[in-house]
């Protein structure tokens, strides 16, 4: 090692002081009245041990440790699905029964039900084939999002209101999460998709024309008595983006046309829906279709939760006020417990006791109604901020309708605007240096982790910032998930090219969702379920 003396050791060790006299300098004892052209004596220099620990505890000083949290490392089972979910096999005779006259009039403020994923009701499936088939269903969701994100600019307004296309994973078969509900009156148990991508309400009705098999009995109009007609003159019709008359009938018609040639067709209605203990709310509009054609898996229809004026929580807001939540558990990790449920729940209620430093405020896209927008500001990777993750790739441009970040209950995945995503995923490749790496990645994902043989695995932690000071700090596994029996996991975000980012459900596991329409804000509450 070369002599502290040495001037080269200066350029490493800042604070030690190299005298440059060629010749050694007589020491002189110290006093206040010195000449001030004398020159002052070096201090002496540091033995070299101490100068280690010295440059050690500095060192350790400006540089940040990287904040970790523990992942239960358990791969995907390698056994196939039997049994079908509790919602789909339960009695039905008395869950939306209740004394209804009293509901009617009854002033509750709150109503909730449980809900669960598309694939409880899958059978004879592995876990790794029923993710491969939700990425796939994943991918062509998240392009119908951005296509319409990107159409926004071309949106145009006529008689009928505004002219967009229509958003929803059920065309593609990628419905998500579904709830049930009573329909008409008695109450028929019907299984909805719930979709916070979509406003309009429909569901398959008899006679049928041409139906897709769903799970439990199709809806019959004739046998209820609360099934109201909307009529061609009737604001409700005019508020179709799609609509049409019946003129012999003078009968209101709706029609949803999806990208992949799937079809919901059929007459536009009022009718009462039944939540389980028998709260009800009347004259709900709603499609009662006779002509449903595509690629529907299960449910009976679909219940729009977006923000648009003939969406769900709009139509039942002066009951309910137009705030609802929802809580998703973990679909993937071993954190999933029988214990928990999915839930959601509507009005006074679904703000629960949230605070109000825990809510981002909704961002207006004028040219897309239906959407929830928030402002994504940041991302921190084991506790350091991003700064590749730009608020400039992130931001809605008001003026076209494009880029922004929606949070949406049907996409999977967490997607980015590229430049946003390859600065995240570089970052945590960084702070996850210790993990070893597995070569190809999966599917969508470009960043995956060998973790086989390890039961506990210490990874960075990864949060979300959005405006107003709201935070999303995700459990780990929100962010590495099992993508097979290996011990393969993956990085569960993703890059896109759409314009619009989108927060999906993985992300959104364990939250409670709180989407409070009256104040225009939006909350991620940890451990919420």
């Amino acid at each position: 090692m070369q002599s502290p003396a040495n001037g080269d050791d200066s350029r490493t060790l800042p604070f030690l002081y190299t005298p440059r006299h060629s010749t050694p300098v007589q020491h002189r004892p110290t006093s206040s009245s010195h000449s001030p052209h004398m020159p002052m004596a070096p201090p002496p220099l540091l033995p070299l041990s101490a100068l280690l620990l010295l440059l050690a505890a500095a060192s350790h000083a400006s540089a940040k440790p990287v904040q970790i949290q523990a992942l239960l490392a358990t791969p995907l089972s390698p056994d196939r699905v039997s049994a079908p979910s509790e919602l789909a096999r339960e009695d039905d005779t008395n869950v939306f029964a209740g004394n209804l006259a009293a509901a009617d009039d009854a002033a509750a403020s709150t109503v909730r039900f449980r809900v669960v994923h598309r694939d409880d009701f899958s059978k004879n499936a592995t876990a790794a084939e029923l993710l491969a088939h939700r990425l796939e269903r994943d991918e062509r969701r998240a392009a119908r999002l951005s296509a319409a994100a990107g159409a926004a600019n071309g949106t145009r307004r006529g008689g009928g209101g505004v002219v967009a296309p229509v958003v929803s994973g059920l065309a593609q078969g990628s419905g998500e999460y579904f709830t049930k509900i009573g329909v008409g009156t008695p109450a028929t148990p019907a299984l909805m998709v719930l979709d916070t991508g979509s406003d309009v309400v429909w569901l398959q009705c008899a006679p049928c024309r041409r139906c897709y098999e769903q799970s439990g009995q199709v809806f019959d109009p004739r046998r209820s008595r609360s099934y109201g007609a909307v009529g061609c003159a009737a604001p409700l019709c005019r508020r179709l983006d799609s609509g049409g008359c019946d003129l012999r009938r003078s009968a209101c018609l709706y029609q949803v046309a999806y990208g992949d040639g799937s079809v919901t067709a059929g007459d536009f209605a009022t009718e009462t829906l039944t939540f389980a203990g028998g709260a009800r709310v009347a004259r709900v509009a709603l499609g009662c279709g006779h002509d449903n054609e595509g690629l529907f898996v299960a449910a009976a229809g679909l219940l729009g939760l977006g923000r648009g004026s003939l969406s769900f929580p709009t139509q039942i807001s002066r009951r309910y006020g137009r705030s609802f939540s929802y809580c998703l558990v973990d679909r993937t990790s071993s954190a999933n417990s029988a214990s928990r449920s999915s839930t959601v729940t509507f009005g006074s209620g679904a703000l629960g006791s949230t605070v109000a430093s825990s809510f981002t405020p909704m961002v207006k896209n004028p040219r897309m109604e239906t959407f929830y927008y928030v402002q994504l500001i940041g991302i921190s990777v084991g506790g350091a901020r991003v700064p590749g993750v730009a608020n400039s790739d992130l931001r809605l441009d008001p003026s076209s309708g494009r880029g922004g970040v929606i949070v949406d209950s049907g996409t999977s995945v967490t997607r980015l605007a590229r430049p946003a995503y390859s600065a995240l995923r570089d970052a945590f490749r960084g702070a996850a240096a210790g993990l070893r790496l597995s070569p190809g990645g999966f599917s969508l994902f470009d960043t995956c982790y060998d973790l086989s043989g390890r039961k506990v695995v210490k990874v960075p932690t990864v949060s979300m910032h959005f405006a107003g000071g709201a935070e999303a700090a995700l459990p780990p596994e929100n962010y590495l998930i099992p993508v097979d029996s290996k011990g393969t996991f993956c990085f569960a975000f993703a890059g896109t090219d759409g314009g619009v980012s989108i927060i999906g459900n993985i992300q959104q596991q364990g939250f409670r969702v709180v989407f409070d329409g009256d104040g225009q804000r939006v909350a991620f509450v940890p451990k919420g379920c």
